[in-house]
């Protein structure tokens, strides 16, 4: 019995389990602003580009 308590109070797991979970909501954040994101890095390249034309 006491090794059931102490399996179900060891945390060394967690920190495996919070990076998935962190990873997973980026992905969807992605998924979901995909478009958003595209049109923001090919405004922000089109400025780069033009800035760099003109020196």
């Amino acid at each position: 019995m006491r090794n059931l308590k102490n399996f179900i109070k060891e945390e060394d797991g967690m920190g495996t389990v919070e990076i998935v979970l962190i990873i997973v909501v980026l992905i969807a954040l992605v998924a979901i602003f995909k478009d958003s994101i595209k049109k923001l890095v090919e405004s922000i390249l089109k400025k780069i580009t033009t800035n760099a034309n003109k020196i």
